[in-house]
This record gives structure tokens, C-alpha cells and sequence, in this order.
């Protein structure tokens, strides 16, 4: 099988897979994902194979909606790999990145690293980041009921990863939570340059958040 019909037969599965999923994660934040993960690649040296189906395939099953189960999405991006007979070696990189590519509320040490997904979980943070990053946090906020805001109920820095998962807090606390501390985050210098204009653009998002919350504005 060629590259390019492999990545054709991995976009359509992938489509097909996440055709009801939440907005904030389905086919189209892959896209973007895929089309941010080219663009960083672009400056590095890495196996843009990997990298094209790292991104296609990073939350074919993401925990978040799989009753905090992290198992399923390297489990289920394998299966399809190996139905494309796809090699072990190439496989067995894919999965360690669906693996190790979530922010996990920021405290969980990383168990794999390569430039592959340096790349991959770049491109997956600066989704997380600017006008795309508040549309899709509210989004999802909206989705799990929780409240946009409530002074009362401060950030929490200090979670686990159950804790994290499990939170309800104020949709306004996630852009501490993790946000914010993305930028900081990246490992690429094309990241990194992007990021600095998203995360500017949050933090006047922010400033007027509470400008308008306290009717000054």
C-alpha cells in the first residue's frame, strides 16, 4: 500500500469514527491538529509518516468520553494499523504517542519521548490555544453542564490525574488549569512562535471576560 492511500484509508476511518463526537473533538479538530503537525514538521527532522498518523489518530478514542478509560484509543489506533498492514515498528510509535501526548492536568511525567510527537503534541496544544482553544473549552464546558464562571470556586494547579478528569469546576478555571501553561509547554520553535500570539490573544480574551462579568465594559 502507498503512503498516500494509507493516509487516505486512515482520514476516512478516522471520519467515519468520530462522525457524533463532541464539537470540540471530532473530525475537524483532527484536521487541524493533522494540517498544524505538517506545518511544524516542515522545520524538523522527523518521520513525517509517524507524524501523519500520529496526528490522524491521537483521539480516535479519547479518555475523556471513554469513562476515563486510556486504554481504548492506542488499543483501537492499533487494530486499524494493523488491519493496513502497517509495521510493527511504525505501529508501536503511533500508539506511544496516542499514549503520552495528553496534558493529564500537567502533573504526570511523560514515559515517552521523540521528535515525532513533539510535533504531534505541539500541534494538539495549539488547538487548545487562541479563538480555536475558547470556542472549544466552552464548548465542551457547555457539553459536561459546568458553569462559565463563578469567583467563588478558584483554579486548582495542584491535581492529579483522576482529579483533573473528574473536575467540574468553572469552564473560566480550565484556561488556568491548563491553558495558560500551554505555552510554556511546547517543545518546538514553530510551536512556540505560534503559541506566544494564541496565548496573548486568551489573556485579552480574559481581560475582557471580567471587564464585561463586572459590567465595566
Amino acid at each position: 500500500m502507498t503512503e498516500e492511500l494509507l493516509i487516505d484509508q486512515t482520514i476516512a476511518y478516522v471520519k467515519e469514527t468520530l462522525q457524533n463526537a463532541e464539537g470540540g473533538h471530532d473530525w475537524f479538530h483532527i484536521e487541524r491538529v493533522y494540517k498544524n503537525s505538517l506545518n511544524i514538521a516542515a522545520s524538523e527532522e522527523a518521520d513525517l509518516l509517524v507524524v501523519k498518523l500520529g496526528a490522524l489518530l491521537h483521539d480516535i478514542a479519547d479518555s475523556k468520553f471513554q469513562g476515563g478509560d486510556d486504554t481504548v484509543g492506542p488499543a483501537k489506533a492499533r487494530e486499524f494499523l494493523k488491519t493496513q498492514k502497517v509495521s510493527e515498528e511504525i505501529i508501536d510509535h503511533v500508539v506511544m504517542i496516542i499514549e503520552n501526548i495528553s496534558f493529564k492536568g500537567g502533573n504526570v511525567q511523560q514515559q515517552f519521548r521523540s521528535m515525532e510527537l513533539d510535533i504531534v503534541q505541539d500541534a494538539d496544544r495549539l488547538d487548545a490555544l487562541g479563538a480555536i482553544g475558547i470556542a472549544r473549552t466552552f464548548n465542551y464546558g457547555g457539553f459536561k453542564n459546568r458553569p462559565l464562571y463563578d469567583p467563588e470556586i478558584k483554579p486548582n494547579l495542584n491535581m492529579s490525574k483522576e482529579e483533573y478528569k473528574a473536575s467540574m469546576a468553572p469552564t473560566i478555571n480550565h484556561f488556568y488549569e491548563k491553558l495558560l501553561l500551554l505555552k510554556e509547554r511546547m517543545n518546538t520553535t514553530t510551536a512556540k512562535k505560534i503559541a506566544e500570539q494564541r496565548h496573548a490573544f486568551m489573556e485579552s480574551f480574559l481581560d475582557q471576560f471580567y471587564a464585561e462579568w463586572e459590567g465595566k465594559k
